[in-house]
């Protein structure tokens, strides 16, 4: 399979192109030549206008449900999605059923998607079954290619445990994934406790379940001195918890989903039920922080914290609806109008996954593997349920403006276009 990119602009700062418009050739999934004209003959070209290439994009929290939900996801639905929105590595979550607690679950995972166009990654389990109760086979799991170990949606709520936890992957050189989440402090609540759910009559989720866990997560990481990595913050106070901890040295890497950076309570007024996520969206001013500490540095990465329900989980009281989003195809766009730069964005979905997950660090050269994103940052669109390639479509952006459009992705020597899908049905 061979496969031209004809005058795209290379978005990569370790390539010796970067900044510069160039055709790409694409021979058996690697790059074979960069000039500014190739007219070999090839199987597939890729001529569109202002197009931008970058090493592919990685998300580190989705649930793809399968095994066990089907019904809202599964690998190939899952796998189009993160295509579509320009992921060519997704690590996705153990809350299946059952979860992914063992080796044959991980097994499962990376068997069962090596022909689909994106790399799904399995996180391990920390405990068995994702009970809290009794550390899962973590050992194995990693000798059969978990990325990581996280309970998802479910974090580790006994530090004894998370401790033993913490120790163990430190050994094996791996990454221990916590959603900050005390689910003992008012687990009725719907909202993020204040103003608006007092408007709306909602129960409220005090931030102080998400703030003591970081605190309390942030102790355990410089205690045992392993990798920590905090996904979804929502709060002024995390921010700067985890600044202080980066500062003193502990090892500690987080991340800000696509739909706390763009909406804040103050949208639930409408009681649209896609806005209903754990960790619940915050007031307008930590998505201030939240937007600057992206820019600053402190914020290591984007997670789209992707989670699919079907139509009668999400179309009912907003009390009964189930927590989650979708995001995959989103996540590009909704960052660009939130006038975050683009070599920010490409460092936050790209650079930085790669480098604290132990990624190969692919270069835009000749003779390397083409793992490749194409996306036009500059086109502006109202987000459409067309746009979305998951099973489910519980998004919270259908009828918003986005800015920046993700072509395909090149990925296993092949090519994923949007198009291609379209016309493939």
């Amino acid at each position: 399979m061979s496969i031209l990119l004809r005058k795209v602009k290379i978005q990569d700062p370790s390539s010796p192109f970067h900044g510069e418009q160039k055709d790409i050739l694409i021979q058996n999934g690697v790059i074979a030549e960069i000039s500014d004209l190739i007219n070999s003959p090839v199987d597939q070209v890729v001529d569109h206008k202002d197009i931008h290439v970058s090493i592919g994009w990685v998300d580190t929290f989705s649930d793809f449900a399968d095994p066990g939900y089907e019904h809202k996801e599964n690998l190939e639905s899952g796998a189009n999605a993160a295509a579509t929105g320009g992921f060519t590595r997704v690590f996705v979550v153990p809350n299946t059923s059952p979860a992914l607690h063992s080796k044959s679950q991980i097994e499962y995972i990376i068997e069962k998607s090596r022909k689909l166009p994106v790399t799904i990654q399995p996180i391990g389990a920390i405990t068995k079954n994702i009970e809290g109760k009794d550390l899962a086979e973590m050992y194995d799991m990693f000798e059969y290619q978990a990325i990581a170990f996280s309970d998802g949606f479910q974090s580790v709520q006994s530090a004894g445990l998370l401790i033993k936890a913490l120790q163990y992957v430190k050994a094996i050189d791996s990454v221990i994934i916590q959603l900050p989440d005390d689910r003992s402090i008012n687990p009725n609540g719907l909202i993020n406790e204040g103003i608006i759910s007092t408007q709306l009559g909602l129960p409220g989720k005090p931030v102080l379940a998400e703030e003591l866990m970081v605190a309390r997560d942030i102790k355990l990481a410089e205690y045992t001195d392993s990798k920590l990595h905090i996904t979804g913050i929502t709060s002024a106070r995390s921010v700067a918890l985890i600044k202080k901890a980066k500062a003193d040295g502990i090892k500690i890497t987080c991340a800000v989903t696509p739909h706390h950076l763009f909406f804040c309570d103050e949208d639930l007024k409408g009681y649209d039920t896609n806005l209903k996520v754990n960790l619940p969206l915050r007031t307008k001013e930590d998505r201030h922080v939240l937007q600057n500490a992206v820019l600053d540095g402190t914020i290591d990465m984007i997670a789209c914290h992707h989670q699919p329900q079907d139509w009668d989980s999400k179309t009912c009281e907003f009390e009964y609806a189930k927590y989650g989003m979708i995001g995959l195809e989103s996540c590009f766009g909704v960052l660009g109008s939130l006038n975050i730069p683009e070599k920010k964005i490409i460092e936050l979905i790209c650079e930085s996954p790669r480098k604290h997950f132990r990624l190969p660090q692919e270069i835009i050269k000749v003779g390397s593997t083409a793992e490749l994103t194409l996306y036009n940052p500059n086109l502006e669109y109202i987000f459409d349920k067309t746009d979305i390639a998951s099973a489910s479509k519980n998004s919270a952006f259908v009828g918003k403006k986005l800015k920046g459009s993700v072509l395909g992705i090149v990925n296993k020597g092949s090519l994923f276009t949007k198009e291609s899908k379209k016309n493939n049905g």
